[in-house]
């Protein structure tokens, strides 16, 4: 049987009895029809993942019973996704495949252009936790409210580069720029900034380049809709600049029964 992948906020470490979210329960129990004592697999971004157990409470709760860690928590890029939001099933594809490729933080901007300004932060982090535990990943990125433009640029934190998608043609292959940083840039924490369908306006444009440790990208000969731009850019830096650099871990022999279906 299959190990079932599961994030939880709580604390791991060998013996604990970590409670279940009534939601996990109903899946175990009820979906993938799991009896006491099923393994389990879990992590909470911060103490790697444990193997454990599944213990039945009651009728209709679930904890499981902590064993052993298998992966230590490791660091990865400190990138944030800054992104304008768009209809509903793009959006959660955005927060699906941007966790898939590593992003630190997921933050909807509404911009002047920006047609959906209504955002289910709820559903975003669910579909993140999802895809974080689909893919092994050790962490779930942080979801954040919706911004201001405006406010997201007064506030960008000092030391933090940005990577702005530029669709007016004033930027350079990406792959250029960013084959070209330096080492203190490469190491710095980052940000990538996708405008809305419509474009940024002439304004915005005007000031994400006048801020500072900007770099200013284009993103290949054709247009691209605004949530494929964004995982576009986020590959291309993972590959210039982020965890893509190091190899693909073998498989273990165990591989496919470790991973499970959620």
């Amino acid at each position: 049987m299959s190990a079932t992948r599961l994030f939880t906020e709580a604390d791991l470490s060998a013996g604990a009895d970590t409670e279940l979210t009534e939601a996990q329960a109903h899946y175990l129990r009820h979906v993938m029809r799991r009896d006491a004592g099923a393994p389990l697999l879990l992590f909470n971004g911060r103490h790697g993942e444990w193997q454990a157990t599944l213990s039945l409470r009651g009728k209709k709760g679930a904890a499981a019973q902590v064993a052993a860690q298998t992966r230590p928590q490791a660091a990865e890029p400190d990138l944030w996704l800054c992104f304008a939001p768009v209809k509903r099933a793009r959006i959660d594809w955005i927060a699906e495949k941007a966790t898939e490729l590593g992003v630190a933080a997921l933050q909807p901007v509404i911009t002047r252009h920006t047609i959906v300004e209504r955002v289910n932060v709820e559903r975003l982090r669910a579909n993140a936790v999802e895809a974080a535990e689909q893919t092994e990943r050790l962490s779930v990125p942080e979801v954040r409210a919706p911004v201001e433009f405006a406010r997201l640029l007064a506030d960008w934190p000092a030391g933090r580069r940005l990577l702005m998608a530029d669709e007016t043609g004033g930027g350079r292959p990406i792959a250029e720029a960013l084959g070209e940083l330096d080492k203190a840039a490469r190491a710095a924490p980052w940000g990538i900034v996708i405008g809305p369908e419509g474009g940024f306006a002439a304004d915005e444009l005007t000031a994400l380049r006048r801020m500072k440790d900007v770099t200013a990208v284009g993103l290949g000969p054709r247009i691209l809709r605004a949530d494929t731009a964004a995982l576009a850019a986020l590959a291309c830096w993972q590959a210039s600049v982020g965890d893509w650099r190091q190899p693909t871990p073998r498989l273990s022999s165990d591989y496919r029964s470790s991973r499970g279906a959620v």
